[in-house]
Formats: structure tokens, sequence, C-alpha cells
């Protein structure tokens, strides 16, 4: 199976909540980076956060790109806080795949409907709209 098919079907498995579906898609001596957190993750506790995440509600993959050893995704997540309010996040995924399975990963989040810092933009650039 390919990189780009392989990201797909674990986030997929996210999505779904078939926690125990994740680790046989993973190397053994698997590692996620988290860039905005400087977090590494080996391949029992990335699992583990994703099972334990509080208000977890959906992810969906918006592209996903990739070849036989390395993809890229950009997914949708929302997740509930704790006074029930849905936020909405955007996160990258960057994967290489060794002996057929997911070896490394970078995971780059966001929060969604952020604001430029003022005196970032030239001018006349006007950010497009929907």
């Amino acid at each position: 199976m390919n990189a780009a098919k392989m990201l797909g079907e674990l986030m997929d498995n996210v999505d779904a909540r078939k926690w125990d579906a994740l680790a046989p898609f993973l190397h053994p001596d698997f590692r996620c980076t988290y860039v905005h957190t400087g977090e590494v993750l080996d391949r029992e506790a990335w699992v583990r956060l994703n099972a334990e995440y509080p208000g977890f509600d959906r992810l969906r993959v918006e592209e996903i790109t990739g070849n036989e050893d390395s993809a890229a995704c950009r997914a949708h997540v929302t997740g509930f806080d704790a006074e029930q309010e849905l936020n909405h996040f955007e996160c990258a995924t960057f994967v290489t795949v060794q002996d057929g399975l997911i070896h490394t990963m970078t995971e780059v989040w966001t929060d969604v409907d952020q604001t430029a810092p003022a005196d970032t933009r030239p001018e006349r650039a006007v950010p497009v709209q929907g």
C-alpha cells in the first residue's frame, strides 16, 4: 500500500474512533513530532493520545497527496471544549513509510479563524474569502 493510501486509511480510522486499528499502521519505531508543542510521541503514546483526547468530535481529510514512501494531508478537526463549545482546527500531517508501515509523522495544528497580526500584510494584498 502506498503512503497516501495508508495515511488516508489511518485518518479514516481516527475519525471512526477505531483506536485498536491505529497501531497496525505504525512501525514499531514510529515517532510523531508535534511541531507546535515540541512533543515527540512513540506509537503507544500517539494512539493513546488520540483515543483519550477530551471532546474529540470529527476528523475530515480535506486533501491528501503522496507516493510510495511519503505522504501529506490536511484535515479539518472538530472537538468540544469544557463548555461544550465546538472548536475547529486544521491539521497538516506528513508521514514517511518504512517496511510498509508509517515510520515518522509530523503534525502541525492550528485554530481556525485566526486574524493575521497587524502590519503583516502588504497594503494591496486582499485575502480571498471562501
